[in-house]
């Protein structure tokens, strides 16, 4: 049993989750940057310093919420690699390596700002991942929002989120090799990229080659039935990777991809969303629970530097971007606006980064990154909204 203080510590989570929500709603925002300012002030850096209670103090509560926040990245994974056709990404290869190859100059800025700061590699290589990737799931609500996914606009910015999250998805696998002590040389680094590229290949292939296999597993008339079988089949395959040493969250990328090539595409998107939003909040929210706020003070002039830098030059790779494909300026600059947001990804690395060990287990990484990524998001996340906004009350 939890026990009634970890229930009601739960439940006041939930609970801020859902005013949280709809207070976002209200001013038409995304819902990230309100969840991890919650997990902060409800945490033991906000109240906790004030009192002797926060969210997560006795420890049941507190494990529960860390393994919510695991399953938070695995479904937020899960539903991005749904999203992917693959029939799509072969007739716009070249269109999306054009674009891609542009979008992949925005490792630049982060890594130039990090290392002129911290004068170590890795550190800026973090950094250059935090302010490299656009955030898919605010930029895809905030197109529906406005009225822009049937456009040719979305389009280009799909494409570019596609590219993106294909090379985030190999970046993570490099990072928590790295991160997590199972080795920084080339060849422990390319050993964990190729079983990842061997587990996406094998289910692709078994998706093309066998479909009905899918199929047949999730074939059901209950309700009930299909989702314990989707969220099982998940769960084990996230398992499985990390029994190899892969990351839980690239595995629930990959069998996204698998799924969502079958005809239960509609009707998983309908069932486990609830699943993404709960466990997707829960990860928010401890990303925020574990950030000490007072780290800002000490990253004020590289969170300045890095939202400048990053915000122009992601506008202008994608603006110039959508040029090349003969968009008149008013679209390029949507385009250009539309891929400034940035949000899970970056929470993501942030959070492996907190866990770092070995070698790599220091304040700059396990705390000033974690810090930065939190900040930065919420600043990116905020501008990059108001300026589609804006961008579409002026079109």
């Amino acid at each position: 049993m939890l026990g009634e203080a970890a229930i009601f510590e739960l439940g006041l989570m939930i609970i801020a989750l859902a005013i949280g929500a709809s207070v976002a709603g209200y001013f038409n925002k995304s819902d990230i940057p309100m969840f991890i300012i919650l997990g902060i002030i409800l945490g033991p850096f906000g109240i906790g310093r004030l009192c002797g209670f926060h969210v997560g103090n006795t420890l049941a509560a507190y494990k529960f919420i860390k393994t919510g926040a695991e399953l938070g990245i695995i479904f937020l994974l899960f539903f991005m690699g749904m999203s992917f056709s693959l029939k799509k990404m072969r007739q716009h290869r070249g269109k999306m390596m054009v674009v891609g190859g542009m979008d992949l100059l925005n490792f630049a800025p982060g890594i130039l700002v990090g290392y002129l700061f911290f004068q170590d590699i890795m550190v800026a290589f973090l950094m250059g991942g935090i302010v490299y990737i656009s955030s898919s799931a605010v930029i895809s609500k905030s197109l529906m929002d406005l009225g822009w996914e049937s456009t040719p606009e979305a389009d280009q910015l799909l494409e570019g989120l596609v590219f993106e999250d294909l090379v985030i998805v190999v970046y993570l696998s490099v990072i928590s090799t790295v991160l997590l002590g199972k080795g920084v040389n080339l060849v422990s680094i390319a050993i964990n990229v190729g079983i990842a590229m061997a587990f996406v290949t094998i289910l692709v292939m078994v998706v093309y080659m066998k479909p009905e296999l899918f199929d047949r597993m999730l074939q059901t008339n209950s309700s009930e039935i299909f989702v314990l079988r989707a969220v099982g089949f998940i769960g084990v395959m996230a398992g499985v990777a990390l029994l190899l040493g892969l990351s839980e969250a690239v595995a629930a990328f990959f069998v996204g991809i698998a799924f969502g090539g079958t005809r239960h595409l509609a009707k998983l998107q309908q069932h486990l969303y609830s699943f993404r939003y709960l466990f997707g909040g829960i990860f928010f929210f401890w990303i925020g629970m574990n950030t000490d706020p007072m780290l800002f003070r000490g990253i004020v002039a590289i969170l300045i530097i890095a939202v400048i830098a990053s915000g122009l030059y992601k506008f202008f790779t994608a603006y110039y971007g959508a040029k090349f494909f003969d968009f008149d300026r008013a679209s390029s600059t949507r385009v250009g606006v539309g891929m400034i947001t940035r949000g899970e990804f970056s929470l993501i690395i942030a959070a492996l980064s907190a866990e770092a060990v070995g070698r790599y287990a220091i304040p700059e990484i396990t705390e000033i990154i974690p810090a930065f990524a939190v900040s930065y998001v919420l600043v990116m996340s905020i501008l990059g909204t108001f300026l589609m906004q804006h961008v579409s009350r002026s079109s």
